[in-house]
């Protein structure tokens, strides 16, 4: 399995299989743990992904011969459950305190680590990913107050940190569309946005990476039913071809998330996106559109 999986995302993987099996032989939490000798509790963390549980091979061999596995089934989850033991790749955002990437936003950050393809529609600023330093030190200062100097100053670094995402091999495809007022507002005064402006120009280059404008004369669209920016996360497929998390919703808010992953509402931002992708310039549009604006600032 590609080092560029995420632990987290491995994890819950990991624990659906194993609830799946649970079910499948007619047992609850609570009969499943009874028979393994285990709290109720510590079965749910299993279920539920928690990078607490260490998996060592005879309990997961004991769950196994509980759960009726099949040769193929047994031979998958103790390859699956080694990955978590044989010392994986530890992800850049481990490193950072809850003071520098809030706890609702972490998972956010795990899930983005492993993701395939990340889209997402941005109605009041530059995505974190594509945000220069400067930029994103004036983006968290805002609200006044809300968090201090020494905060700011992780949170710009684990912003620019996030970025090395883009440039890892088997980096994950990244589609962005940008309203154009987001383009036009002067963060930081015009050399801020000049530099931002050149920074997309360069990004959008990359193989893996798109970035469109949605114009005012989009008019209605998409993202207005949506009521705001959002993010659309797929994900790689295991060995097994099944995808090791289902597809995710990301919304935003300055204090908390909302993770949406039940098919019809990851379906109603896939309509609204397909929506926004009717309506934004095409790529070379958009980057002859930010050249324009960057020479503007420039001039400024």
């Amino acid at each position: 399995m590609s080092d560029t999986i995420g632990s987290a995302l491995l994890r819950r993987y990991i624990g659906r299989r194993f609830a799946a099996l649970r079910e499948r032989v007619g047992l609850t939490q609570e009969q499943a743990a009874k028979a393994l000798e285990r709290g109720r509790a510590t079965l749910g963390r299993i279920e539920d992904g928690d990078d607490r549980v260490r998996f060592r091979e005879i309990d997961v061999r004991a769950m196994l011969a509980i759960y009726r596995a099949t040769d193929q089934e047994t031979e998958l989850l103790l390859a699956l459950t080694a990955e978590t033991r044989n010392g994986r790749r530890k992800s850049w955002w481990h490193d950072y305190t809850e003071t520098a990437l809030p706890g609702w936003f972490g998972l956010y950050v795990s899930l983005e680590d492993s993701a395939e393809t990340i889209r997402q529609y941005l109605a009041e600023l530059v995505p974190g990913l594509l945000q220069t330093e400067a930029y994103a030190e004036q983006v968290t200062r805002v609200p006044a107050g809300y968090v201090t100097e020494d905060e700011i100053e992780r949170r710009v670094r684990v912003r620019m940190e996030r970025q090395s995402l883009l440039r890892r091999p088997r980096a994950p495809h990244l589609n962005v569309i940008i309203n154009e007022p987001v383009l036009r507002r002067p963060v930081g005064g015009g050399d801020v946005m000049a530099e931002q402006l050149g920074h997309l120009v360069e990004v959008q280059q990359r193989a893996n990476v798109e970035i469109r404008v949605l114009p005012f004369s989009a008019g209605v669209h998409g993202g207005m039913a949506a009521c705001g920016p959002f993010t659309i996360l797929d994900f790689p497929a295991a060995s097994t071809g099944d995808p090791l998390e289902p597809p995710l919703a990301y919304v935003e808010s300055l204090t908390g998330a909302m993770y949406l992953n039940k098919s019809e509402e990851v379906g109603a931002y896939r309509l609204a996106w397909r929506d926004l992708e009717e309506r934004a310039l095409d790529v070379e549009a958009s980057r002859a559109f930010m050249k324009e604006l960057q020479e503007g600032y420039t001039r400024a």
